[in-house]
């Protein structure tokens, strides 16, 4: 797997060249990579454990999605039982016909189990089994649910905020928005509110899918009209939405309204506006959202400073980042993979990357494990520094722990080894890319050719010997 036509790998028959495995090195690893990765490394492929017995699995009682049928197996179940007139038995048995039947077939289905055994008595939840189905059905339209809403209602069970929250999560699902609004405001009409927690399940959905004028009309409506109020969740996710499309002036505003509601920005929403910020490569204003944070009395977070020195290092600033560092540390808080991976990258995008291997091993030293992204920071910073040994070094360490390589990571080690007229070491890579899954046979070889082209033209030209 992974392997190019001959056609194509005429070069690594040259004697000239180096020994593809010479990529590894043989003498002992330097002083700050590890000799292997960990046995609890994310990505290296552990022991197989004992297989362990598998559960039987569950039997079917309907065969078809025949109502007779149904019936019938109803029928035949209920004489050779003694739970007939347990409610869990007969919500267990309907459950089990409507994964297969129509919701015109479960009711009547439904109605059968009511009429044979008179002292059946349905509750909420044989009806939540019924409407679960009835939002999954192939019908464009809210029928098969008021049909069951209908049937509900006329049996005396009146629907609760439990029915609107399995309604709403249902259509969700469905990517049903338009019908789960539609939906929402009718229950809430005629029978009761939602609660909070189904309320800003069908904000975030609405974020994901709809205008954000949309999902403010839809928040003034449930206000005005139901008395459904925004608590901090909801402003929670209004401000993580404005904030990942970048509009940062919207998210402020949205902390005066919190502020302007009573409810006091946590440490999420700091944060959240902070990561925007950052992803903007505006510090600056990261480190002001910090300081009105600490001001307000609300007490940084690991994620907090991550954030921020992932901003800092992004933005060049990675003394500041560096200062971070020890505070967080003297606030209690230890740094971790993301932390040292954020600053690794900052001093490699400085060119400082020796200073990020020191920094390599002192992670190391502290008991802070690697991952992946880590590695490939460091090999993507020490192909841009020109210390391709290093690089090949680390890579070797990469390989033997079974970790995959990013994208930007192997273009890079794939063109810095051409560029030094390793020619078979780029082959090598390139192999392990594509049985290592890093990338896509295509992706790999796209790389690797347009490399390879680029090194030709280089040549021709004189800028490459």
């Amino acid at each position: 797997m992974g392997k190019i036509p001959p056609s194509f790998r005429s070069a690594i028959s040259n004697p000239n060249l180096i020994n593809p495995s010479s990529i590894l090195p043989s003498s002992s690893k330097p002083h700050y990579f590890p000799k292997k990765i960990p046995s609890h490394f994310p990505g290296k492929s552990r022991k197989p454990q004992q297989e362990q017995p598998q559960p039987p699995k569950s039997i079917t009682l309907f065969k078809s999605p025949s109502l007779q049928d149904a019936k019938t197996v109803f029928n035949s179940i209920i004489k050779s039982s003694n739970a007939s007139n347990d409610l869990r038995f007969h919500n267990s048995l309907l459950q089990s016909y409507v994964a297969i039947s129509t919701t015109n077939d479960s009711i009547a289905f439904l109605r059968h189990m009511m009429k044979t055994h008179p002292s059946f008595s349905p509750d909420r939840s044989t009806y939540h089994i019924l409407l679960s189905q009835s939002c999954k059905s192939p019908d464009s339209t809210l029928s098969p649910i008021h049909q069951t809403l209908n049937m509900m209602v006329a049996d005396g069970v009146s629907p609760d905020k439990a029915t609107t929250d399995i309604v709403v999560r249902a259509l969700c699902s469905a990517g049903r928005l338009d019908h789960a609004v539609e939906l929402i405001k009718e229950l809430s009409l005629k029978h009761c509110s939602p609660d909070t927690y189904t309320f800003n399940f069908l904000v975030k959905h609405l974020c994901k899918c709809r205008a954000l004028s949309s999902v403010y009309n839809f928040i003034d409506d449930m206000r005005s009209n139901f008395g459904v109020k925004p608590d901090l969740v909801t402003y929670t996710i209004l401000i993580d939405n404005v904030c990942n499309t970048k509009n940062l002036r919207e998210a402020l505003r949205l902390v005066s309204v919190l502020h302007e509601e009573g409810f006091k920005p946590d440490c999420f929403v700091y944060n959240t506006i902070m990561k925007g910020y950052c992803m903007l490569s505006r510090g600056s204003e990261a480190i002001e959202v910090y300081n009105k944070m600490k001001e307000e009395g609300v007490e940084p977070d690991l994620v907090t400073y991550n954030t921020l020195i992932f901003g800092l290092s992004k933005a060049g600033r990675v003394t500041e980042a560096k200062k971070l560092l020890r505070v967080m540390t003297e606030k209690g808080h230890f740094p971790d993979e993301v932390t040292y991976t954020s600053l690794m990258n900052g001093m490699c995008r400085k060119g400082e990357t020796l200073t990020a291997l020191a920094l390599f091993k002192e992670m190391e030293v502290k008991g802070c494990t690697p991952n992946s992204c880590t590695y490939n920071t460091l090999l993507h910073g020490l192909c841009k520094s020109r210390l391709l040994d290093k690089a090949i070094e680390l890579y070797g360490v990469m390989k033997s722990g079974g970790l995959k390589l990013e994208t930007a990571s192997y273009a890079t080690f794939v063109r810095a080894l051409c560029r030094d007229g390793r020619i078979a070491e780029a082959y090598e890579v390139f192999d392990y890319a594509i049985e290592s899954k890093s990338l896509t046979d295509v992706a790999a070889y796209t790389t690797l050719e347009s490399t390879l082209k680029w090194l030709r033209k280089a040549k021709e030209q004189g800028h490459a010997t």
